[in-house]
Parts: structure tokens; C-alpha cells; sequence
């Protein structure tokens, strides 16, 4: 049988077994077929597949977001005219996401370095700014 073992992909995509199994699991690699011995084998355009989804993970899609990503991919390939909307808007929701979290890191950050600025950095804990700033009531330690 032509194609990939399970290991054989998960090696060629650099990721675990147990990733490929799940991936298949899921519904993101389309199912493996089997050999007369039982064992699974994956076309090989499921490298490709593979790269996708780990590229689409580093940029902070998760798996249901890539599952669609896919879908979409897979429209690409058919004779079918589609448009890019909704790719775009994938796209612009997930930056809209990482927006929101860098502000979120950007007040933890400025919070982190309020408390740190009034810590002298010696001394008793008992006098310490930064575990009396954290024992106050309230959302904002700073």
C-alpha cells in the first residue's frame, strides 16, 4: 500500500503519533486507509495537510478554527468559484483575538512593573509592597 504509516507521517510532519491518531480522530486527516496486516496508511498528501495545520496552530488558530480552515482550504482545489470573505474574516477574528490578548499582556505588564518600581528589594516581607499590593481587595493589585 502506497502512503504514510502513522509514524511515518508523524514523523515526516514533526509531531507525535498520538497527534496523527487524534488528527484522524477529529476528522482534520481524512481516515487512513489499512493494510492487509491492520496497519493505517495516510496519502501523502497528508504531509501537506499536516504542515498546514501545525503552521495554522503557531498562529494561534485552535482546532476547530483550523477545521474550518481546511475546509476552506479544500474549496481551493475544487472547479467550484468561491471567495476569499471568509477566509478574510477568519483571518481578522484571529488578529482581533491577539489584539485583545496583547492588550490584556500589556496591562499585566504595566501592573507588573508598578509593583516591582515600588519594591525596594530588601528588607522584611512583612514590609513588602509587592505581597501587600497582592493581599489588598479589589482587580488591580497595581
Amino acid at each position: 500500500m502506497k502512503g504514510y504509516t502513522v509514524s511515518q507521517l508523524a514523523r515526516a510532519a514533526g509531531v507525535g503519533g498520538e497527534t496523527v491518531r487524534h488528527y484522524e480522530e477529529i476528522g482534520l486527516l481524512p481516515k487512513a486507509g489499512r493494510s492487509d496486516s491492520g496497519y493505517r496508511f495516510f496519502p501523502e498528501t497528508a504531509v501537506a495537510r499536516m504542515n498546514f495545520i501545525r503552521r495554522a496552530k503557531s498562529l494561534g488558530f485552535g482546532l476547530t478554527e483550523i477545521t474550518e480552515l481546511l475546509r476552506l482550504s479544500d474549496q481551493r482545489q475544487s472547479k467550484e468559484p468561491s471567495d476569499m470573505v471568509q477566509l478574510r474574516e477568519a483571518a481578522n477574528a484571529k488578529l482581533a483575538d491577539v489584539d485583545t490578548k496583547l492588550a490584556e499582556l500589556q496591562r499585566v505588564r504595566a501592573g507588573l512593573v508598578a509593583l516591582i518600581d515600588c519594591c525596594p528589594g530588601k528588607g522584611s516581607l512583612r514590609d513588602c509592597p509587592i505581597l501587600a499590593a497582592l493581599s489588598q481587595s479589589g482587580d488591580s493589585p497595581a
